[in-house]
């Protein structure tokens, strides 16, 4: 296996279209990259008319309330939240930063923690207090359990003007949505700590000695025309990528040849 410092890499040509993985390394990033999943499909149904698509937005919005029931979620990102701030306002004065982006960065920041600081009570305790949508997230962890006959009214629901479902889903999603704006900013800072380099999987491995250095997520940029597939572990010294491949086939096989991609090591 080889280290990134294996002599000139090829380079992802900038026209290349290229599909990126996300590797979270701690569990505290794992829960924001899947809220950040559930809210983003959420807002895709919720946006759609018909009635399976609104069946899938309501889903969405009971994984986000299991994913986002950690007690200490709110609390963690606004003790991250102010920590950046704490961090963005040493750069004040800085011939070398830019004024302009930092006082937006900062009015973001500031704006997700207001968001935060007003959120009452359970996140998603609203919905927790509505029985009816209770008994359809029960009856929905039964493989088939929300048919018709199981739940009528929820049928009767789904046959209402789609409009009237949008304001509902709305109404339901709304109160969850610092979450949402919170995690957006922790997200971004994170993905925007990292340096980018080139590097060359030899034979479908590559490692890379940490020396030290502490990794949140690992973020890879694979040319899309490669079909290949990595695969990540990490520990405090190490960082090992093994890339597969499924052609045709739809069981990953190991990858024999060299792969070039991208590689950023992100941490706040």
């Amino acid at each position: 296996m080889n280290r990134s410092e294996s002599p000139e890499p090829h380079r992802i040509g900038p026209g290349a279209t290229v599909i990126t993985y996300e590797f979270p390394l701690v569990e505290r990033i794992r829960t924001l990259l899947r809220l950040e999943d559930l809210y983003e499909r959420a807002r895709f149904f919720v946006d759609r008319g018909e009635p399976a698509e609104h069946h899938a937005a309501l889903l969405t919005m009971f994984e986000i309330l299991d994913v986002a029931g950690r007690a200490d979620l709110k609390s963690d990102l606004l003790q991250e939240l102010e920590r950046q701030k704490q961090i963005m306002l040493s750069f004040r004065g800085n011939p070398d930063i830019n004024a302009d982006v930092l006082g937006e960065v900062l009015a973001e920041i500031e704006s997700a923690s207001g968001g935060l600081f007003n959120m009452a009570g359970k996140i998603g305790q609203h919905m927790r207090d509505n029985e009816w949508l209770m008994g359809i997230k029960q009856r929905a962890g039964i493989p088939g359990g929300t048919c018709e006959f199981d739940l009528p009214s929820y049928h009767y629901w789904l046959h209402r003007d789609a409009a009237e479902r949008q304001a509902d889903l709305r109404a339901w999603l709304a109160p969850m949505l610092p979450i949402r704006g919170g995690a957006a900013i922790v997200l971004k800072l994170l993905r925007e700590s990292g340096k980018a380099q080139q590097a060359i999987a030899r034979a479908g491995s590559f490692q890379q000695m940490l020396g030290g250095r502490v990794a949140q997520m690992v973020r890879l940029r694979v040319p899309l025309s490669g079909e290949t597939i990595p695969e990540v572990s990490a520990n405090k010294y190490a960082l090992n990528v093994r890339f597969t491949t499924m052609g045709g086939d739809p069981r990953p096989r190991t990858v024999e040849s060299d792969v070039d991609f991208e590689l950023t090591l992100c941490s706040l």
